[in-house]
């Protein structure tokens, strides 16, 4: 922890940030290794876009890697792969991923990849994913990976936006029921694309080897055994771009969000000391996929930078065998800290609604739990309290926490490594230091606190966060900071209290006028899950003749609950709670709700199916079947 905040409370740490941002940040610069420091922090001379560390260079990869294993701590665990889908556990210390990375660089560079050249990596969660990664960063090359099994004409659109040098892939990905071919997704796409690599990387799975073709596509272990010598960092200007990664569910052109070098690195850096209140040798669990903002965030860079452990785990929350999956890896490595989606906790709840898996396991190394990606409804962080707490005889934080692939770590949270605040179901607490978190209403002008509003931050926004759209400043511009001068529009509604909580009601198109009311569907979610029948829901608002909107849910029962009797209960739930200007009047039983494979629930394209609008099956869909399950359930 930087002396500036150690002992303070996160009040005082809050606004020495918004009061001194060049100095707060220029000194938690001071934890990273630069080849050139900087003198300056933020460089709003093209306001309203802005620029960290203007007049610094660094290598990302260096302070990930090579200065631990200079510190004298290359014999420390730097990444654990835990696949029980092939049934491997394998360590990596520091030294041994500086080794691979160095050396996989250098056949890289000796295929003409450089410094700002672009690669694309497609790749499941093996730890080769990892070492491309870095390796890329390691030569000042911009990276984009895509989510591994996305479509061919997904994979062919992203990679005819970013023009690749090479793409880095896999042969196939290893699922609990299936093996999923990559290489024919890959081959499909080059064929669509018009963009051309100059070549292709494969990393061979012996469950399913792919067919190579001569002149183009390369084995992975045979570069690696090849280059016998690794190769130095290059240093980049902190403002050059680190990656590049695409939102989920775009349409037409893509929209690639630009990852800086030095804003990326002095943001995740101060993080996890700060907010998750890790350090040197400690040990985080974050079950996500390197193909998501999270997976960048805190699989691969923020962990590495500060010394941390990191678990790459290739498997489900449930089936690979069963829901205990992650509290077996948190027993078995010592994890201190995980992190997890809340529907990861909500399909475990519902295989194990007693918590006996945990129960079952030694949780002794673990401090606090994050959970991310969507809206972490109370009954959720209730139950997942309550099982902690039975499975551990300790008060375990359990940290709702909200951000966005734009802003590349947390908007709110609570800031365990600052001041553990009091938890309050339903908010991720404050906003993280640096961010200047506001309420509107639609015309900009700030509301009253618990009012709820526009969720908005005043620029500039904390290093870290979006530098832009590749290849398309004025989309970013257009699209993120120009409804309100001087602020980014997050697209989320919610408010804030009193004593400063923010709460995150969902997306503003997420909000459903009734006869003229504006309601949130975040909030007659919370209501919905609330009833103890209730795994998960979605609430969406549908056309209605009269009333402009009115409310559907669509609830996957829990274990034994009454189809029956459910639904009526919870009209007369939300009508209680709520009250009658709710209307909600149909409930929908349904097997499983559709969802990305980061978790979130795909409400739009619910709304889409109920309206009977042409629906375009978003790239980012975890099961399609379900998607169509609900369409046929709903034409019936």
């Amino acid at each position: 922890m930087t002396q500036s905040t150690q002992d303070q409370t996160y009040s005082a740490v809050a606004r020495r940030a918004a009061a001194d941002p060049e100095g707060f940040w220029l000194e938690a610069a001071e934890a990273i290794d630069w080849t050139v420091p900087p003198t300056r922090a933020v460089d709003g001379s093209r306001a309203p876009v802005y620029r960290w560390f203007p007049d610094g260079e660094l290598n990302v990869c260096a302070n990930a890697l090579d200065r631990h294993v200079a510190a004298g701590r290359g014999a420390q665990a730097a990444l654990v792969y835990d696949s029980p889908v092939t049934g491997t556990v394998r360590t990596y210390t520091y030294a041994e991923l500086l080794d691979e990375v160095s050396r996989f660089a250098r056949a890289l560079a000796e295929r003409g990849v450089g410094r700002e050249d672009t690669v694309v990596i497609y790749m499941p969660m093996v730890p080769e994913a990892v070492v491309a990664m870095l390796a890329c960063a390691r030569l000042g090359a911009v990276h984009s990976v895509v989510f591994g099994g996305f479509a061919a004409n997904e994979l062919a659109v992203r990679i005819d936006d970013i023009r690749p040098k090479a793409v880095i892939s896999a042969s196939a990905g290893i699922e609990r029921n299936r093996v999923i071919e990559y290489k024919p997704l890959l081959d499909r796409a080059l064929e669509i694309a018009e963009a051309e690599p100059e070549f292709s990387v494969v990393v061979q799975r012996e469950q399913s080897p792919a067919q190579l073709r001569e002149g183009f596509d390369l084995d992975y272990a045979r570069l690696l055994e090849a280059a016998q010598e690794g190769i130095d960092p290059v240093p980049v200007k902190a403002t050059d771009p680190l990656y590049v990664l695409y939102t989920s569910g775009t349409t037409g052109k893509p929209k690639g969000i630009l990852r800086d070098a030095g804003g990326c690195a002095v943001a995740l850096q101060w993080s996890m000391p700060h907010v998750f209140d890790l350090h040197p040798g400690d040990t985080m669990f974050t079950a996500s996929d390197v193909g998501w903002v999270v997976g960048h965030s805190y699989i691969v860079y923020a962990p590495l930078l500060a010394g941390v452990t990191t678990v790459l785990y290739e498997g489900k929350p449930i089936g690979t065998p069963d829901a205990g999956a992650f509290f077996r890896v948190i027993e078995e490595h010592g994890v201190n800290v995980f992190f997890a989606a809340p529907t990861a906790m909500r399909v475990v709840r519902k295989e194990d609604p007693d918590g006996e898996h945990p129960a079952a396991r030694d949780l002794s190394s673990l401090r606090a739990v994050f959970l991310a990606g969507e809206r972490l409804d109370p009954d959720t962080w209730e139950w997942t309290t309550q099982m902690l707490r039975s499975s551990t005889g300790r008060d375990i934080p359990v940290v709702d926490n909200w951000w966005q692939t734009e802003t590349g770590w947390p908007i709110a949270a609570n800031p365990l490594g600052i001041e553990r605040l009091p938890l309050r179901p339903g908010s991720p607490t404050v906003p993280t230091p640096g961010y200047q978190v506001r309420v509107v209403d639609s015309a900009g002008a700030p509301v009253p606190a618990g009012t709820e509003g526009l969720i908005v931050i005043d620029l500039p926004l904390p290093p870290g966060t979006l530098a832009g759209l590749w290849g398309d400043e004025e989309r970013y511009v257009s699209s993120y900071l120009s409804a309100f001068e001087g602020t980014y529009l997050t697209g989320d509604s919610g408010m804030i209290d009193e004593d400063g909580y923010v709460y995150v009601m969902g997306r503003t198109d997420d909000v459903i006028n009734v006869a003229g009311h504006r309601l949130s569907t975040g909030v007659l979610e919370a209501v919905v899950a609330s009833h103890p029948g209730v795994t998960e829901c979605a609430v969406i608002g549908v056309h209605d003749e009269t009333k402009g909107q009115i409310p559907r849910a669509f609830v996957v029962l829990s274990p034994g609950a009454d189809a029956q009797t459910v639904p009526a209960e919870l009209v007369s739930l939300v009508r209680s709670e709520v009250g009658p200007v709710a209307a909600l009047r149909q409930v929908d039983v349904v097997e499983a709700l559709p969802k990305t494979r980061s978790g979130k629930i795909l409400r739009k394209t619910m709304r889409e199916i109920v309206d009977g609008e042409e629906v375009r099956i978003p790239s980012t869909i975890e099961d399609v079947t379900v998607l169509e399950s609900l369409r046929e359930g709903l034409s019936r």
